[in-house]
């Protein structure tokens, strides 16, 4: 059985935006708009914010890559538009698989080790 959607609770909560750990700001840069369509909403020497429609990624440099490795962010998105826009910027991965939870998933790990699925209910 899907998920139900979330309930509201009065409009106080807008959004919850995932800080994940990044081993070097420039190459997560380059990966996430290259090959998953972010574009970049601020650069400084020790922050990155991405965005891609609507949805924000901030990332902070980290010298541990265990970090990086033990993180994960889930995206609610359409599954079989993101794999056509993934697999034609050149990234390389598997289709959207619907799980025994009623989910439909996929999942890109960076070259940090940040594990991202992207899931909507199957």
């Amino acid at each position: 059985m899907p998920p139900k959607p979330a309930a509201s609770a009065g409009g106080k909560v807008q959004a919850t935006v995932p800080v994940l750990a990044s081993l070097d700001l420039a190459e997560t840069l380059r990966f996430y708009t290259r090959h998953l369509g972010f574009d970049p909403l601020l650069e400084m020497d020790n922050y990155l914010i991405l965005q891609r429609d609507g949805c924000e990624l901030h990332f902070w440099p980290c010298t541990e890559r265990h970090v990086a490795e033990n993180t994960s962010c889930y995206v609610r998105a359409d599954t079989e538009a993101l794999h056509a826009d993934f697999t034609a910027r050149g990234l390389q991965m598997a289709p959207p698989v619907v799980q025994p939870w009623g989910m439909k998933e996929m999942f890109v790990i960076d070259p940090h080790g940040n594990l991202l699925k992207f899931g909507e209910p199957a």
